[in-house]
């Protein structure tokens, strides 16, 4: 059975190396991979590794290699449709049947790579010819030197309605397809299509595997209607599941790159420009749930990049909303703020990589940012005001609501009991919810070394674990809950554990005649110690 390659692309996307593997294998983090036994050989030191970037795994004691297909055909011994089924299970995903039908929707997904391609090609001659002198002058004024125009692909889309349309004619492109491809503008209303792209600078935006899929647009127009404009969703764009510049910053985060997203495309050129290859953008859009999950594929904490103004604090905030819900062990967030009223491309061209490093360096983790949010606009003086903090922390983070609002509830009611009493006594209400030192119960003794059958180890005497609970070491060691440990000497007796918090006798070792038993609980109780 043949599998369109958009699908088995889509499997790749939603499900990494990682996660698959892991169901089989145990993993520990190792720099940019993952590390674990192989699944294939026994062995003692890891030599399997896993890299999510690059979407492989390698064994070295076997040798194998591949991607998540080949890990499920090796380790569950199906073939390559049982493994694209299960792992489309896996994924949520419904298996394309094989049809003609599909069959000529992937041709025409080829035919649509063509089309995107060829007019690439013809924005980036119009840009270096006499019609795209005002282009080049804008991208001049914003720092753009030729050498980085070609290297992002740039171009210009003339001003008149049928440039696109006539040029891609010529090469036997039929209007239907320029339409799918997002390229010309149609409708019922609309007697005859034209280019959706008029005097507009054309950034072209590409998939992860860096083939063109769409185009975004700045106009030089002022009076234009709308200053930035992308391609609609077609069958290759998916505008909130993928990132401008994508492909090359995996590659730079494979290299060790930090991964950063900034808003536009020409603050990822000056970034990029500027030394910080994995930077990306959303697509005009906020941050999607999709945009997040490739930043955590090439990055476990990803630098969000925004202005210090209240929009770019508001969008500082969402990103926060819909990370929480989605974090997991090791992946997190980073937020950096700008200079209010300046973008990465300002702050670059005004203070060169120094500046951005700088900004980089005071990047805060993502619960700094959720505290100011929470803190920002309110006073907690009171036990009222603490308790509502409280509670709406509890309610952003994801806590069950039945656990938080008794606890909540509950702390509120001491709180203000403590404020009343201190009240009442003259004493200052604002520190009457801090418990005080004197008043915490006094910590038993560890009575681990107080037994002279063992060597003795200096304890902790207040901790609060110390309750002489005992555990058997076969190997002659004893060890009380608050971590104090005891040793047998050479020729001293062995414990023996005869039921779980109680050390039975302890006898002398050798062949040749015996100790007198020695009794543990006889022995502190002769010392007026009190044993649980």
């Amino acid at each position: 059975m043949r599998f369109p390659p958009q699908f088995l692309d889509e499997l790749r996307a939603r499900l990494p190396v990682s996660d698959v593997v892991g169901r089989r294998v145990k993993l520990k983090k190792s720099g940019r991979e993952w590390k674990g036994l192989s699944p294939f050989n026994k062995e003692r030191t890891a030599s399997f590794f896993v890299n999510d970037q690059k979407g492989f795994y390698h064994d070295f004691s076997s040798g194998k290699h591949g991607d998540i297909f080949g890990f499920v055909m090796d380790t569950e011994g199906v073939t390559f449709p049982e493994a694209v089924e299960r792992l489309a299970a896996m994924a949520g995903l419904a298996v394309p049947k094989a049809s003609p039908e599909a069959d000529a929707q992937e041709q025409r997904r080829r035919t649509l790579h063509e089309v995107i391609e060829l007019a690439a090609k013809f924005f980036e001659a119009t840009l270096a010819s006499r019609a795209g002198a005002k282009a080049r002058g804008y991208l001049a004024d914003r720092g753009l030197d030729p050498a980085t125009q070609l290297k992002f692909r740039l171009g210009y889309a003339p001003a008149e309605r049928f440039a696109l349309k006539e040029h891609l004619g010529a090469h036997g492109i039929s209007p239907e397809d320029m339409i799918e491809a997002g390229l010309l503008i149609a409708g019922e209303d609309i007697p005859v299509p034209y280019d959706r792209f008029r005097d507009r600078v054309i950034f072209p935006i590409g998939d992860l595997r860096g083939r063109l899929v769409a185009f975004g647009g700045r106009a030089l127009d002022k009076d234009a209607p709308a200053k930035y404009l992308n391609s609609p969703e077609t069958p290759l764009f998916h505008k909130g599941a993928m990132l401008y510049n994508g492909a090359d910053a995996r590659q730079a985060a494979h290299q060790g790159a930090p991964v950063i997203a900034v808003e536009g495309y020409i603050d990822v050129i000056a970034m990029v420009t500027a030394g910080f290859a994995a930077t990306v953008a959303p697509l005009g859009t906020a941050l999607t749930e999709d945009q997040l999950g490739l930043l955590w594929k090439m990055a476990d904490e990803p630098i969000l990049c925004f202005d210090g103004d209240k929009a770019g604090r508001g969008a500082a905030y969402r990103a926060v909303d819909l990370a929480l819900p989605r974090l997991r062990p090791g992946k997190s967030l980073l937020f950096a703020t700008l200079p209010e009223g300046q973008d990465p491309d300002d702050l670059v061209r005004s203070g060169g990589k120094g500046a951005i490093a700088d900004i980089l360096a005071g990047a805060r983790p993502l619960a700094d940012v959720l505290w100011m949010r929470e803190t920002e606009t309110g006073r907690f003086d009171t036990p009222e005001r603490r308790a509502g903090l409280e509670m709406r922390i509890n309610e952003v983070t994801g806590a069950e609501a039945r656990r938080a609002q008794p606890a909540a509830r509950r702390k509120l009611d001491r709180a203000r009991l403590a404020h009343d009493v201190a009240a009442a006594r003259g004493s200052d209400p604002a520190r009457a919810h801090q418990p005080s030192l004197a008043a915490r119960k006094p910590r038993r003794r560890c009575r681990l070394a107080r037994i002279p059958q063992f060597g003795r180890r200096p304890a902790a005497a207040d901790d609060p674990r110390c309750r002489g609970a005992w555990h058997d070491r076969r190997e002659g060691h004893a060890r009380c809950d608050c971590g104090a440990r005891a040793w047998r000497p050479p020729g001293a007796h062995r414990t023996r554990l005869d039921a779980p918090g109680r050390l039975g006798g302890a006898r002398r070792r050798g062949r040749r005649g015996r100790a007198p038993m020695v009794d543990a609980r006889s022995y502190l109780a002769s010392q007026d110690t009190h044993v649980k």
